[in-house]
């Protein structure tokens, strides 16, 4: 596992042992981010149910300007953080360990970025996804990936689809939040 592009391209990435964490492959992490390459520059970055850190990390690689990631299993929090200080962009995140749900409930800040790429089989994207929405700032995106299995997420109050990408055993869909003329001034 590595960072594909960006200031910090082609390092190495770790991956916490154990069943629970499965490594977004490079294919659908390149298809991930040149979807919305043009919305990176600047962005603030959650990424929810972070394992590596890999998503969020590649969104810093490429020009993202802070990203929070939130795991809540130790192993996790510390491989995040070997990760952050071996691509030297630690000084520009905050890892907090923490269950998912509990954060972004409790969060009071917004992001531009949210990733959220919880285990498998368990629900996780139905039920976290409306609680996402509320912290997505104004012309944001939010990404999820999922088994092919699954069903597609249905888009919460407030954010529209903007596509869905089938690669084999797992989907991407990206939801986004439009501008509205409020948030424009």
């Amino acid at each position: 596992m590595r960072v594909i592009t960006g200031i910090a391209r082609g390092r190495r990435l770790n991956a916490p042992e154990g069943l629970d964490v499965r490594p977004t492959t490079d294919k659908v992490k390149e298809a991930i981010f040149s979807a919305i390459q043009f919305e990176l520059e600047g962005a603030y970055v959650l990424d929810l149910f972070a394992g590596s850190g890999q998503m969020g990390i590649e969104a810093l690689s490429r020009g993202a300007a802070r990203a929070v990631f939130v795991d809540s299993s130790q192993k996790a929090v510390r491989c995040i953080s070997e990760n952050l200080r071996n691509t030297k962009l630690d000084k520009v995140s905050e890892v907090i360990s923490r269950d998912s749900y509990d954060y972004i409930r409790l969060a009071a800040k917004k992001f531009d970025i949210i990733i959220l790429d919880p285990p498998y089989r368990n629900g996780h994207i139905d039920n976290i996804l409306p609680l996402a929405a509320n912290k997505l700032n104004p012309g944001g995106y939010i990404i999820c990936e999922y088994e092919s299995e699954a069903k597609e997420p249905q888009a919460p109050e407030g954010l529209k689809l903007k596509k869905t990408y089938r690669y084999g055993k797992i989907n991407v869909t990206i939801f986004y939040s439009e501008v509205g003329e409020d948030d424009e001034q």
